[in-house]
């Protein structure tokens, strides 16, 4: 048995820590022992620890640290990559996109595991045409509440809870997902700016259905809401060559600092998000067509500064993401208007178009628009402020992401997920004693 240590987890965010009894996994047979022996607070899986908010923590519990059992292999033949659940994508880029392939969804971080990535059905990019991870599962496995372990494929209403379902229906050890083929470890991108929201929701609309993947960062301190739209797809050996490239299938992306360890309180605040909004937004032209990125400055450009969740002190932070339907594309410029009354500086402010959801039933995206606003907590009336946006979204059909939650009501949560007892009759029998456990399902009465 794993020697047990008792410490402090967090989510990524750095708020509401809590004690725990962490241990490392070793084997599928060790995870079974400590479901069977679990204590009434419960067991939970862990990866990298990059939710936001309290989904990976839970406060006297057994909280198994997935990330020593990581090993993983590509099948070129097949596209295919077999994984056990702690493996992280960034790993996973690093041995096969050399090789010419690349993962079909990719969250804003590849820090991240590949259990967390099912449990949490992450999107990217490319959901308007290729939708969440989950989709791309093609079997995994998991121990449930009893300590029996199953295989699951998208045939069984038992897999399709475990995709979004945050780890409470039991551990994935490990899965096999579909992966795609690239030419290179740049993408091609194109990129514009718009003069206010407006401006840049209609560019959205009418052009996003032409790039695989497509994003745009938002000035949330501006009044005008404007923003820069970057689109792009996987870039040709011939795009790289033209480029001089000299190796254009390498891939080693690099940490380019560390945030330092000690921030004050207040380093960001609107004057210094406005400084950095007015420069960000002028530092992108008004159009420019073509330019070669790595796939890393690209989908990950925050993975180079190690450990910037310091940058907003120790008070920590949170992220506000929600999505509503086309209908409801309104609430984006209130949800910004609302952060600038109470004076929420967000420099990390991104909306993306949604495609359809897919078949699992705590899966967060749904055809329309996500906006994502990192905000720093303590900020006064921040709370009454988000309780407000939450009554608003959820009466539009909107929700808000599990990943990234930390402070929504229970109340708020069963409305914007109608598919929860559904859900939960699932759950039920896949761990009928309530083994699995984590501080955002007991806030949220899951």
């Amino acid at each position: 048995m794993s020697e047990v240590v008792v410490t402090q987890l967090s989510g990524w965010g750095r708020t509401m820590p809590t004690v725990a009894q962490l241990v490392e996994a070793n084997s599928p047979g060790q995870i079974v022992e400590l479901v069977q022996h679990a204590n009434s607070r419960g067991v939970l899986a862990r990866g990298l620890g990059r939710s936001y908010g309290d989904a990976a923590q839970s406060g006297g519990a057994t909280v198994i640290d997935m990330t020593t059992i990581n090993d993983f292999t590509l099948n070129p033949d097949n596209m295919s990559v077999t994984a056990n659940a702690g493996a992280s994508i960034d790993d996973i880029l690093r041995e096969i996109v050399p090789r010419g392939f690349f993962v079909p969804v990719s969250a804003g971080t590849r820090i991240i595991t590949v259990g967390g990535a099912i449990a949490a059905d992450i999107h990217g990019k490319n959901h308007h045409r290729d939708g969440s991870f989950g989709a791309y599962v093609t079997e995994l496995t998991l121990i449930d509440g009893l300590g029996a372990q199953h295989t699951l494929t998208s045939k069984d209403p038992k897999f399709w809870a475990t995709v979004g379902g945050m780890g409470l229906t039991g551990v994935i050890t490990s899965a096999t997902f579909t992966v795609i083929p690239i030419a290179s470890s740049y993408i091609a991108v194109d990129t514009e700016r718009g003069n206010d929201l407006d401006d840049v929701m209609s560019r959205m609309c009418a052009r996003d259905h032409e790039y695989r993947y497509t994003v745009a960062w938002i000035d949330s301190v501006s009044s005008s809401g404007r923003g820069v739209i970057t689109r792009g797809d996987h870039a040709t050996i011939e795009q790289c060559n033209l480029d001089g490239i000299k190796d254009p299938e390498a891939y080693d992306p690099k940490n380019i600092a560390t945030a330092p360890a000690l921030v004050p309180s207040g380093a960001l605040n609107k004057w210094t998000v406005r400084a950095f909004n007015e420069g960000w937004y002028r530092k992108h032209p008004k159009e420019r067509i073509g330019e070669i990125q790595r796939i890393s400055a690209f989908f990950h450009p925050l993975d180079g500064v190690q450990e910037w969740n310091r940058i907003y002190g120790p008070s920590g932070f949170l992220q506000y993401q929600f999505q509503v339907p086309d209908a409801a594309g309104y609430l984006v410029g209130m949800a910004l208007s609302k952060l600038r009354e109470i004076g929420a500086p967000s420099f990390l402010t991104v909306l993306k178009r949604f495609g359809p959801g897919n078949r699992a039933p705590l899966s967060f995206p749904q055809s329309g628009w996500t906006l994502a606003a990192d905000l720093p907590a303590g900020i006064p009336g921040l709370g009454r402020a988000l309780d407000q946006l939450d009554a608003l979204i959820s009466a539009e059909g909107g929700r808000l992401y599990l990943a990234k939650d930390s402070r929504q009501s229970p109340t708020n949560f069963a409305r914007t997920y109608p598919r929860l007892g559904e859900w939960r009759e699932i759950r039920d029998t896949m761990d009928p004693k309530r083994v699995f456990a984590s501080d955002l399902s007991r806030r949220l009465e899951i």
